[in-house]
């Protein structure tokens, strides 16, 4: 692919990137004052705060205007009665899509599992029109690489959408793509990506605030770390240029980006409209 093809697919991707916050108490003013509304918004959960506050924050966000995704970690849902408020509220609010993890709570409810959080979903109705899921590229901590590849499948009936989780190897994200694919799943993919991370930021969200399954990953995988902070280390713009000549394929079915901000939202987007600007080729 040459630079100026890799250019057109990066800035297609940046044109569709939504961003991931973590529902602390500051979060709310930080996204008014660094997004334009109608940009779309995902709302993390959290064990230690609960799904309440994921909620609250994310029909606030829709009442300001934004796209919100929340996240509706299963295993923190307790039965099928709190599942059934949680889907009432956010219909109420005009909320249409949801993103569903398995979450990191260690004692679930009723949900062990994302599969049958989801499955719950179908007997409700059908509620959301869009509905995430999660895709691994690369192992997760607690979670054997062969059941991750299974869930996927088992998934795909249920989910529009599988959204990449975090990695800093974009040979690893690419080599996923093509074995999702090759697996005959055709569900169209958001690609994680971080965004300008800064190590020293990073680490205090991790350590401090410990919320979101983003987070629990990197505290899981202190090795990314030293990915970071290394001389010539991660930079989103190299990572998708260099990733986009496997992202561009028709087959690969790559939608959009999912930024992971860690709560640096303006950081964030001033990246992305730097990036855009650099690119060239119109509208922001």
């Amino acid at each position: 692919m040459s630079r100026r093809s890799a250019a057109v697919t990066v800035r297609r991707l940046l044109l569709d990137a939504r961003y991931e916050v973590l529902p602390t108490a500051t979060i709310e003013e930080v996204v008014a004052r660094s997004l334009p509304v109608g940009r779309t918004v995902t709302v993390t959960a959290s064990p230690a705060k609960g799904l309440d506050r994921t909620v609250d924050l994310a029909i606030r966000l829709a009442g300001h205007g934004y796209e919100v995704v929340p996240h509706l970690a299963a295993r923190m849902v307790s039965g099928r009665a709190e599942l059934a408020d949680i889907v009432g509220r956010l219909k109420a609010a005009g909320i249409d899509k949801v993103f569903v993890p398995a979450g990191d709570a260690e004692q679930p409810g009723a949900f062990p599992s994302a599969l049958e959080l989801l499955e719950a979903l179908v007997d409700l109705g059908d509620p959301f029109s869009h509905v995430g899921v999660a895709g691994y590229p690369e192992d997760h901590p607690t979670i054997i690489h062969d059941r991750l590849v299974q869930a996927m499948w088992d998934k795909r009936h249920h989910a529009t959408e599988i959204v990449s989780n975090l990695t800093f190897d974009d040979r690893a994200l690419t080599d996923w793509v093509r074995r999702v694919r090759a697996r005959g799943v055709t569900t169209p993919i958001i690609v994680g990506l971080p965004g300008p991370v800064e190590r020293a930021k990073l680490l205090t969200m991790a350590t401090k605030i410990g919320v979101g399954e983003s987070t629990r990953f990197l505290a899981k995988n202190k090795g990314m770390f030293a990915r970071i902070a290394a001389p010539g280390g991660y930079s989103p713009e190299r990572f998708l240029t260099r990733a986009a000549p496997a992202l561009d394929k028709p087959e690969a079915a790559i939608t959009g980006l999912h930024l992971f901000t860690f709560n640096q939202v303006a950081e964030t987007e001033a990246w992305r409209r730097d990036l855009l600007a650099r690119l060239g080729g119109g509208p922001q």
